[in-house]
Protein backbone atom coordinates (compact mmCIF):
# COMPACT_ATOMS: atom_id res chain seq x y z
CA UNK A 1 0.00 0.00 0.00
CA UNK A 2 1.83 3.06 -0.79
CA UNK A 3 1.91 5.81 -3.41
CA UNK A 4 4.20 5.68 -6.34
CA UNK A 5 6.70 8.01 -5.19
CA UNK A 6 7.61 5.89 -2.14
CA UNK A 7 10.61 3.47 -2.52
CA UNK A 8 10.12 -0.38 -1.91
CA UNK A 9 11.12 -1.13 2.07
CA UNK A 10 10.70 -4.60 2.43
CA UNK A 11 13.81 -5.91 4.26
CA UNK A 12 13.10 -7.18 7.92
CA UNK A 13 9.53 -7.88 8.28
CA UNK A 14 6.84 -9.85 9.68
CA UNK A 15 5.42 -11.76 7.02
CA UNK A 16 1.38 -10.98 8.41
CA UNK A 17 -0.30 -8.88 11.03
CA UNK A 18 -4.19 -8.72 10.84
CA UNK A 19 -6.34 -7.00 13.27
CA UNK A 20 -10.00 -8.12 13.48
CA UNK A 21 -13.30 -6.74 15.57
CA UNK A 22 -15.04 -9.96 16.24
CA UNK A 23 -14.17 -13.00 18.48
CA UNK A 24 -15.57 -15.59 14.92
CA UNK A 25 -12.86 -13.94 12.76
CA UNK A 26 -10.05 -13.52 15.21
CA UNK A 27 -10.07 -17.75 15.35
CA UNK A 28 -10.49 -18.17 11.91
CA UNK A 29 -7.64 -15.82 11.06
CA UNK A 30 -5.31 -17.56 13.92
CA UNK A 31 -5.98 -21.39 12.49
CA UNK A 32 -5.22 -19.91 8.80
CA UNK A 33 -2.31 -18.05 9.45
CA UNK A 34 -0.98 -21.17 11.53
CA UNK A 35 -1.84 -23.13 8.17
CA UNK A 36 0.29 -20.78 6.64
CA UNK A 37 3.20 -20.98 8.58
CA UNK A 38 3.04 -17.45 9.91
CA UNK A 39 2.30 -16.85 13.90
CA UNK A 40 -0.91 -16.98 15.14
CA UNK A 41 0.05 -14.54 18.13
CA UNK A 42 0.04 -12.11 14.99
CA UNK A 43 -3.78 -11.96 14.77
CA UNK A 44 -5.01 -9.09 16.93
CA UNK A 45 -8.16 -7.79 18.69
CA UNK A 46 -9.26 -4.40 17.64
CA UNK A 47 -10.01 -3.12 13.74
CA UNK A 48 -8.73 0.33 12.27
CA UNK A 49 -7.72 2.42 15.10
CA UNK A 50 -5.95 -0.30 16.88
CA UNK A 51 -3.60 -1.05 13.30
CA UNK A 52 -3.18 2.60 13.12
CA UNK A 53 -2.03 3.04 16.77
CA UNK A 54 0.59 -0.52 16.53
CA UNK A 55 1.84 0.29 12.82
CA UNK A 56 2.96 3.61 13.54
CA UNK A 57 5.35 2.55 16.12
CA UNK A 58 6.55 -0.65 14.46
CA UNK A 59 7.51 -2.05 11.38
CA UNK A 60 4.62 -2.90 9.02
CA UNK A 61 4.26 -6.46 7.81
CA UNK A 62 4.44 -7.98 4.45
CA UNK A 63 1.03 -8.93 4.37
CA UNK A 64 -1.87 -6.96 6.35
CA UNK A 65 -5.50 -7.77 7.24
CA UNK A 66 -7.18 -4.96 8.47
CA UNK A 67 -10.88 -5.42 9.50
CA UNK A 68 -13.25 -2.23 8.85
CA UNK A 69 -16.48 -3.04 10.51
CA UNK A 70 -16.11 -0.07 13.07
CA UNK A 71 -14.93 2.12 10.61
CA UNK A 72 -17.36 5.07 10.02
CA UNK A 73 -15.76 6.55 7.50
CA UNK A 74 -13.82 3.36 5.41
CA UNK A 75 -11.90 5.73 2.84
CA UNK A 76 -10.91 8.38 5.36
CA UNK A 77 -9.57 5.64 7.86
CA UNK A 78 -7.40 3.92 4.96
CA UNK A 79 -5.55 7.19 3.82
CA UNK A 80 -4.54 7.17 7.97
CA UNK A 81 -3.46 3.84 8.18
CA UNK A 82 -1.46 4.69 4.65
CA UNK A 83 0.65 7.30 6.67
CA UNK A 84 1.84 4.85 8.96
CA UNK A 85 1.96 1.63 7.10
CA UNK A 86 5.33 1.44 4.91
CA UNK A 87 5.68 0.83 1.46
CA UNK A 88 5.45 -2.49 -0.02
CA UNK A 89 2.68 -3.60 2.24
CA UNK A 90 -0.14 -6.18 0.89
CA UNK A 91 -3.35 -4.87 2.32
CA UNK A 92 -6.18 -6.38 2.59
CA UNK A 93 -9.79 -5.45 3.94
CA UNK A 94 -12.56 -6.54 5.31
CA UNK A 95 -15.74 -4.73 6.15
CA UNK A 96 -20.21 -5.07 6.04
CA UNK A 97 -20.79 -3.21 3.56
CA UNK A 98 -21.87 -4.59 0.53
CA UNK A 99 -20.91 -1.66 -1.90
CA UNK A 100 -19.08 -1.44 -5.27
CA UNK A 101 -18.57 1.55 -5.54
CA UNK A 102 -17.04 1.78 -1.98
CA UNK A 103 -14.75 -1.46 -3.48
CA UNK A 104 -13.54 0.49 -6.41
CA UNK A 105 -12.82 3.18 -3.78
CA UNK A 106 -10.36 0.94 -1.51
CA UNK A 107 -9.21 -0.58 -4.69
CA UNK A 108 -7.98 2.49 -6.12
CA UNK A 109 -6.13 3.82 -2.82
CA UNK A 110 -4.39 0.93 -3.05
CA UNK A 111 -5.53 -2.39 -0.98
CA UNK A 112 -5.45 -5.85 -2.49
CA UNK A 113 -8.70 -6.84 -1.83
CA UNK A 114 -12.24 -6.03 0.18
CA UNK A 115 -13.95 -9.27 1.85
CA UNK A 116 -17.44 -8.95 2.57
CA UNK A 117 -17.98 -10.46 6.24
CA UNK A 118 -19.25 -13.30 6.92
CA UNK A 119 -16.71 -14.31 5.22
CA UNK A 120 -15.25 -18.26 4.86
CA UNK A 121 -12.06 -19.98 5.96
CA UNK A 122 -11.63 -21.10 1.84
CA UNK A 123 -12.10 -17.41 1.07
CA UNK A 124 -9.34 -16.08 3.19
CA UNK A 125 -7.28 -18.24 2.22
CA UNK A 126 -7.50 -17.46 -1.23
CA UNK A 127 -7.44 -13.77 -0.09
CA UNK A 128 -4.09 -14.30 1.70
CA UNK A 129 -2.41 -16.18 -1.02
CA UNK A 130 -3.08 -13.98 -3.94
CA UNK A 131 -1.78 -11.32 -1.54
CA UNK A 132 1.21 -13.79 -1.06
CA UNK A 133 1.78 -14.20 -4.54
CA UNK A 134 1.21 -10.15 -5.34
CA UNK A 135 4.29 -9.89 -2.90
CA UNK A 136 6.40 -11.95 -3.82
CA UNK A 137 6.08 -11.40 -7.58
CA UNK A 138 9.07 -9.24 -9.25
CA UNK A 139 7.73 -5.57 -9.06
CA UNK A 140 7.61 -4.22 -13.01
CA UNK A 141 8.73 -0.79 -12.77
CA UNK A 142 8.89 -0.31 -16.30
CA UNK A 143 12.48 1.40 -18.22
CA UNK A 144 14.49 3.06 -15.38
CA UNK A 145 15.34 6.62 -15.35
CA UNK A 146 17.84 7.67 -13.21
CA UNK A 147 17.29 10.35 -11.26
CA UNK A 148 17.08 14.54 -12.11
CA UNK A 149 18.26 16.86 -9.41
CA UNK A 150 17.11 20.39 -10.43
CA UNK A 151 17.56 23.21 -8.74
CA UNK A 152 16.02 26.66 -9.28
CA UNK A 153 18.08 29.82 -8.31
CA UNK A 154 16.76 33.18 -8.50
CA UNK A 155 19.20 35.76 -9.99
CA UNK A 156 17.72 38.46 -7.52
CA UNK A 157 14.82 38.75 -4.73
CA UNK A 158 11.19 38.96 -6.14
CA UNK A 159 11.97 38.00 -10.09
CA UNK A 160 9.71 34.68 -9.24
CA UNK A 161 12.19 32.25 -8.66
CA UNK A 162 9.54 30.12 -6.37
CA UNK A 163 6.93 30.62 -8.34
CA UNK A 164 8.77 28.58 -11.54
CA UNK A 165 10.13 26.07 -9.10
CA UNK A 166 6.21 25.52 -7.63
CA UNK A 167 5.58 25.52 -10.96
CA UNK A 168 7.97 23.35 -12.65
CA UNK A 169 7.44 20.37 -10.21
CA UNK A 170 3.69 20.60 -10.71
CA UNK A 171 4.29 19.77 -14.43
CA UNK A 172 7.14 17.24 -13.57
CA UNK A 173 4.40 15.47 -11.66
CA UNK A 174 1.24 16.11 -13.60
CA UNK A 175 2.49 16.27 -17.21
CA UNK A 176 5.56 14.16 -17.41
CA UNK A 177 4.03 11.78 -14.51
CA UNK A 178 7.42 11.37 -12.57
CA UNK A 179 7.44 11.22 -8.63
CA UNK A 180 8.93 14.72 -8.06
CA UNK A 181 10.02 15.94 -4.31
CA UNK A 182 9.74 19.57 -4.16
CA UNK A 183 12.40 20.76 -1.17
CA UNK A 184 12.31 24.75 0.01
CA UNK A 185 15.63 25.54 1.16
CA UNK A 186 14.13 29.00 2.14
CA UNK A 187 13.41 27.85 5.66
CA UNK A 188 12.02 30.79 7.25
CA UNK A 189 9.90 32.36 4.45
CA UNK A 190 9.60 30.14 1.66
CA UNK A 191 6.27 30.22 0.00
CA UNK A 192 6.54 26.90 -2.19
CA UNK A 193 3.68 24.94 0.50
CA UNK A 194 1.43 28.59 0.66
CA UNK A 195 1.40 28.41 -3.11
CA UNK A 196 0.08 25.06 -3.17
CA UNK A 197 -2.47 25.93 -0.30
CA UNK A 198 -0.56 23.11 1.58
CA UNK A 199 0.43 23.86 5.33
CA UNK A 200 4.08 22.72 5.29
CA UNK A 201 4.37 21.18 8.40
CA UNK A 202 7.44 20.41 10.67
CA UNK A 203 9.27 18.17 8.24
CA UNK A 204 12.42 20.34 7.01
CA UNK A 205 12.32 21.90 10.76
CA UNK A 206 13.03 18.26 12.22
CA UNK A 207 15.40 17.56 9.35
CA UNK A 208 17.32 19.88 10.41
CA UNK A 209 17.36 19.98 14.13
CA UNK A 210 17.70 16.01 13.97
CA UNK A 211 20.01 14.65 10.98
CA UNK A 212 20.00 11.50 12.07
CA UNK A 213 16.82 10.69 11.75
CA UNK A 214 16.81 11.35 8.30
CA UNK A 215 15.60 7.74 6.13
CA UNK A 216 13.62 6.02 3.70
CA UNK A 217 10.55 6.53 6.35
CA UNK A 218 11.48 9.53 7.27
CA UNK A 219 10.76 11.24 4.09
CA UNK A 220 7.39 8.92 3.85
CA UNK A 221 5.89 10.69 6.78
CA UNK A 222 7.78 13.96 7.24
CA UNK A 223 6.75 14.97 3.34
CA UNK A 224 3.09 16.84 3.00
CA UNK A 225 1.62 15.83 -0.42
CA UNK A 226 0.14 17.42 -2.81
CA UNK A 227 -0.94 14.89 -5.34
CA UNK A 228 -0.43 11.11 -5.91
CA UNK A 229 3.24 12.17 -7.80
CA UNK A 230 4.21 15.75 -6.02
CA UNK A 231 5.21 15.54 -2.30
CA UNK A 232 6.64 18.98 -1.06
CA UNK A 233 9.44 19.56 2.18
CA UNK A 234 9.38 23.12 3.56
CA UNK A 235 9.13 25.21 6.67
CA UNK A 236 8.11 28.08 8.21
CA UNK A 237 10.73 28.35 11.07
CA UNK A 238 10.05 31.61 13.38
CA UNK A 239 12.28 34.37 12.38
CA UNK A 240 13.79 34.57 15.62
CA UNK A 241 15.08 31.22 15.14
CA UNK A 242 18.55 31.36 13.51
CA UNK A 243 19.46 28.55 11.08
CA UNK A 244 21.55 26.42 12.44
CA UNK A 245 23.16 23.44 10.57
CA UNK A 246 26.07 22.64 8.44
CA UNK A 247 24.29 21.79 5.72
CA UNK A 248 24.10 17.82 5.85
CA UNK A 249 21.06 17.44 6.17
CA UNK A 250 20.44 18.59 3.23
CA UNK A 251 22.74 16.51 1.62
CA UNK A 252 21.13 13.56 3.41
CA UNK A 253 17.63 14.93 2.32
CA UNK A 254 18.60 15.01 -1.39
CA UNK A 255 20.12 11.56 -0.93
CA UNK A 256 16.98 10.12 0.61
CA UNK A 257 15.24 11.55 -3.07
CA UNK A 258 17.31 9.71 -5.16
CA UNK A 259 15.94 6.55 -3.70
CA UNK A 260 12.22 7.53 -3.30
CA UNK A 261 11.54 10.17 -6.27
CA UNK A 262 12.38 10.43 -10.06
CA UNK A 263 12.66 14.36 -9.51
CA UNK A 264 14.20 16.78 -7.24
CA UNK A 265 13.06 20.45 -7.27
CA UNK A 266 14.80 22.26 -5.12
CA UNK A 267 13.56 25.56 -4.45
CA UNK A 268 17.47 27.19 -3.66
CA UNK A 269 17.88 30.36 -2.32
CA UNK A 270 21.07 32.28 -4.03
CA UNK A 271 22.64 32.91 -0.17
CA UNK A 272 22.63 28.97 -0.18
CA UNK A 273 25.53 28.85 -2.67
CA UNK A 274 27.62 30.95 -0.32
CA UNK A 275 26.84 28.91 2.52
CA UNK A 276 26.28 25.70 1.01
CA UNK A 277 27.87 25.20 -1.96
CA UNK A 278 27.77 21.42 -1.82
CA UNK A 279 24.17 21.23 -2.57
CA UNK A 280 25.03 21.75 -5.70
CA UNK A 281 27.51 18.61 -6.35
CA UNK A 282 24.64 16.30 -7.64
CA UNK A 283 22.27 19.07 -9.74
CA UNK A 284 21.70 18.23 -13.02
CA UNK A 285 19.73 20.95 -14.19
CA UNK A 286 20.59 24.83 -12.90
CA UNK A 287 17.56 26.81 -13.68
CA UNK A 288 18.82 30.44 -13.46
CA UNK A 289 15.43 32.78 -13.13
CA UNK A 290 16.25 36.29 -13.78
CA UNK A 291 14.44 39.26 -14.53
CA UNK A 292 15.30 42.00 -17.28
CA UNK A 293 16.91 44.65 -15.35
CA UNK A 294 20.57 46.44 -15.06
CA UNK A 295 20.92 44.49 -11.75
CA UNK A 296 19.43 41.63 -12.65
CA UNK A 297 22.16 40.86 -15.38
CA UNK A 298 25.24 41.39 -13.34
CA UNK A 299 23.62 38.69 -10.57
CA UNK A 300 23.22 36.64 -13.67
CA UNK A 301 26.31 37.13 -14.60
CA UNK A 302 27.57 36.11 -11.47
CA UNK A 303 25.60 33.12 -10.91
CA UNK A 304 26.64 31.60 -13.96
CA UNK A 305 30.18 31.97 -13.53
CA UNK A 306 29.76 30.32 -9.86
CA UNK A 307 28.00 27.73 -11.55
CA UNK A 308 30.84 26.84 -14.33
CA UNK A 309 33.57 26.80 -11.42
CA UNK A 310 31.61 25.10 -8.62
CA UNK A 311 29.09 22.55 -10.50
CA UNK A 312 30.23 22.37 -13.63
CA UNK A 313 28.18 19.38 -14.57
CA UNK A 314 24.76 21.35 -13.84
CA UNK A 315 23.42 21.92 -17.66
CA UNK A 316 21.80 25.59 -17.35
CA UNK A 317 18.52 26.98 -18.39
CA UNK A 318 18.10 30.83 -17.95
CA UNK A 319 14.73 32.14 -17.27
CA UNK A 320 13.46 35.92 -18.46
CA UNK A 321 10.31 35.62 -15.93
CA UNK A 322 7.68 38.30 -15.36
CA UNK A 323 8.51 40.42 -18.60
CA UNK A 324 6.36 43.00 -18.97
CA UNK A 325 5.17 44.08 -22.01
CA UNK A 326 6.87 46.87 -23.72
CA UNK A 327 9.68 48.26 -23.23
CA UNK A 328 11.77 46.28 -20.29
CA UNK A 329 14.33 48.28 -18.64
CA UNK A 330 17.08 45.58 -20.72
CA UNK A 331 16.25 44.64 -24.38
CA UNK A 332 16.35 40.81 -24.27
CA UNK A 333 19.55 41.08 -27.08
CA UNK A 334 21.56 43.67 -25.11
CA UNK A 335 20.59 41.03 -21.95
CA UNK A 336 22.24 38.15 -23.65
CA UNK A 337 24.67 40.15 -25.06
CA UNK A 338 26.23 40.98 -21.55
CA UNK A 339 25.91 37.62 -20.13
CA UNK A 340 26.96 35.81 -23.25
CA UNK A 341 24.39 33.40 -23.82
CA UNK A 342 21.16 32.94 -24.84
CA UNK A 343 17.79 33.64 -22.83
CA UNK A 344 16.11 30.09 -22.93
CA UNK A 345 12.81 31.02 -21.66
CA UNK A 346 10.74 33.97 -21.91
CA UNK A 347 7.99 34.41 -19.09
CA UNK A 348 5.72 37.30 -20.01
CA UNK A 349 3.93 39.31 -16.76
CA UNK A 350 0.21 38.60 -16.24
CA UNK A 351 -1.20 40.01 -13.53
CA UNK A 352 -4.58 38.04 -14.03
CA UNK A 353 -2.63 34.51 -14.07
CA UNK A 354 -0.63 35.15 -10.83
CA UNK A 355 -4.13 36.84 -8.81
CA UNK A 356 -5.77 33.53 -10.12
CA UNK A 357 -3.18 31.43 -9.12
CA UNK A 358 -2.79 32.99 -5.68
CA UNK A 359 -6.85 32.81 -5.40
CA UNK A 360 -7.15 29.45 -6.14
CA UNK A 361 -3.73 27.60 -4.24
CA UNK A 362 -2.64 26.48 -7.24
CA UNK A 363 0.62 27.07 -9.56
CA UNK A 364 0.70 29.35 -12.00
CA UNK A 365 1.42 26.77 -14.56
CA UNK A 366 -1.73 25.10 -13.81
CA UNK A 367 -3.71 28.41 -14.07
CA UNK A 368 -1.95 29.51 -17.21
CA UNK A 369 -3.40 26.32 -19.41
CA UNK A 370 -4.10 27.92 -22.87
CA UNK A 371 -2.18 31.82 -22.55
CA UNK A 372 0.89 32.75 -23.31
CA UNK A 373 2.14 32.14 -19.63
CA UNK A 374 1.02 28.37 -20.04
CA UNK A 375 3.00 28.24 -23.58
CA UNK A 376 6.24 29.56 -21.83
CA UNK A 377 5.77 27.10 -18.42
CA UNK A 378 5.54 24.26 -21.17
CA UNK A 379 9.01 25.39 -23.12
CA UNK A 380 10.35 25.55 -20.04
CA UNK A 381 9.55 21.99 -18.63
CA UNK A 382 10.74 20.92 -22.11
CA UNK A 383 14.08 22.93 -21.54
CA UNK A 384 14.45 21.40 -18.20
CA UNK A 385 13.65 17.60 -19.31
CA UNK A 386 15.73 18.09 -22.45
CA UNK A 387 18.50 19.73 -20.15
CA UNK A 388 18.29 16.78 -17.68
CA UNK A 389 17.95 13.92 -20.20
CA UNK A 390 20.84 14.61 -22.17
CA UNK A 391 23.11 12.08 -22.87
CA UNK A 392 26.54 13.77 -21.94
CA UNK A 393 27.65 15.33 -18.66
CA UNK A 394 29.22 18.21 -20.19
CA UNK A 395 27.98 21.74 -19.30
CA UNK A 396 26.19 24.30 -21.01
CA UNK A 397 28.33 26.83 -22.88
CA UNK A 398 28.20 30.06 -20.37
CA UNK A 399 30.88 32.14 -22.36
CA UNK A 400 34.41 32.53 -22.60
CA UNK A 401 37.15 33.96 -20.27
CA UNK A 402 35.89 35.47 -16.81
CA UNK A 403 35.68 39.13 -17.29
CA UNK A 404 34.67 42.30 -15.56
CA UNK A 405 30.88 43.23 -15.55
CA UNK A 406 31.92 46.77 -17.02
CA UNK A 407 33.58 44.47 -19.57
CA UNK A 408 30.70 42.55 -20.72
CA UNK A 409 27.75 45.68 -20.29
CA UNK A 410 27.59 48.43 -23.09
CA UNK A 411 26.30 50.60 -20.42
CA UNK A 412 25.90 53.42 -23.36
CA UNK A 413 23.64 51.65 -25.57
CA UNK A 414 21.47 50.31 -22.42
CA UNK A 415 20.70 53.33 -20.75
CA UNK A 416 21.49 56.22 -22.59
CA UNK A 417 18.82 58.25 -20.40
CA UNK A 418 20.62 58.01 -17.27
CA UNK A 419 23.57 59.59 -19.40
CA UNK A 420 21.96 61.91 -20.81
CA UNK A 421 20.46 62.80 -17.66
CA UNK A 422 23.59 63.21 -15.94
CA UNK A 423 24.82 65.16 -18.30
CA UNK A 424 22.23 67.97 -18.02
CA UNK A 425 22.58 68.04 -14.46
CA UNK A 426 26.07 68.73 -14.63
CA UNK A 427 25.85 71.41 -17.51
Amino acid sequence: MNAPWKPGMTGQRDPFHAFVCDDHSFDMLRAVAAEMGWAPEKVNKGGMRNAVQSLSITASPQILFIDMSESGDPLNDINSLAEVCEPGTVVIAAGQVNDVRLYRDLVASGIQDYLLKPFGADQLRDALAQAQAVFMAPRDTGPERPHCTMAVIGARGGVGASSVATSLAWLLSEKKKRPTALLDLDVHFGTNALALDLEPGRGLTDAIENPSRIDGLFIERAMVRASDTLAILSAEAPISQPLMTDGGAFYQLLEEFHQAFECSVIDLPRNMLIQHPHLMADVNVALVVTELTLAAARDTIRILSWIKTNAPQSRVVVIANRVHPGSPEISRKDFEQSIERKVDVLVPFDLRVASQAAKLGKTIAETAKGSKVGAAFTGLLNAAIGAGDADDGAPTKQGGKNQSLLGKIDFKSMIPSRRKDKAAHEG
